[in-house]
């Protein structure tokens, strides 16, 4: 697993969104379905990942902090408080296993990636 998803996750959903935004002015009167994207565990846990990495690499950021809760928010909106939700998820059994994986991909992509992705979810707070 890498994290390359979360670069094209953080621009797929800015296009997305703009998209979906023109569909509903171009066509007023019909019907336009909207699906939710399934999310899974080992997107939820690479994400969970970054948390405990990037204040590693980047130190202590207001804006990766920002970043990170929307991207949180932008993969589990059901929840009132996201980050908090993916922490208390990160520390169930069912979790542990994908959270595993996550981490080790995370540490064989090493320093200069990882500091990369969490450059872009910096980013990706200042899009949303």
């Amino acid at each position: 697993m890498t994290f390359n998803w979360i670069k094209t996750s953080a621009y797929g959903l800015g296009m997305s969104t703009w998209m979906a935004i023109a569909s509903v002015h171009a066509a007023p009167t019909e019907n336009i379905e909207i699906t939710q994207q399934q999310i899974t565990q080992e997107e939820l846990a690479a994400i969970y990942v970054l948390s405990d990495i990037c204040p590693e690499l980047i130190g202590e950021n207001v804006q990766f902090q920002q970043g990170y809760a929307s991207l949180t928010r932008d993969h589990l909106p059901q929840e009132k408080d996201p980050v908090k939700a993916l922490k208390q998820l990160s520390q169930t059994a069912k979790f542990e296993k994908v959270l595993k994986e996550a981490q080790q991909d995370a540490k064989a992509a090493g320093d200069a990636e990882n500091k990369q992705v969490c450059q872009d979810v910096m980013a990706y707070g200042n899009q949303n």
